[in-house]
């Protein structure tokens, strides 16, 4: 899923869990604390959620890995030595 996918998603979740505090309020009332925190974290969920919506577009843009320059001259033969070629053994052969 995008960037863009997922906080669409949570911003449903997030109103779903929303609407359940309403109906839930309806029925304990609106007046114990615990209710009043309640709607107070829901309302800082909704709050960071806009503010990571407005960074999104930032968020969501793939990093282009760094390029590496590789140079057109030969590689020093030295960096082979005491090296085998997969398969083919030894370069100096099998007798050393």
């Amino acid at each position: 899923m995008s960037v863009h996918d997922e906080l669409t998603s949570v911003q449903r979740c997030l109103d779903d869990l929303l609407r359940s505090m309403g109906r839930l309020e309806q029925q304990i009332g609106k007046g114990g604390l615990e209710m009043r925190r309640l709607r107070s974290d829901a309302n800082h969920l909704r709050e960071s959620l806009a503010l990571l919506r407005e960074a999104a577009p930032a968020l969501g843009q793939p990093r282009r890995p760094d390029l590496v320059t590789i140079p057109d001259t030969p590689y020093d033969n030295t960096l082979w030595t005491d090296s085998d070629d997969e398969g083919l053994g030894a370069h100096h052969g099998p007798n050393h």
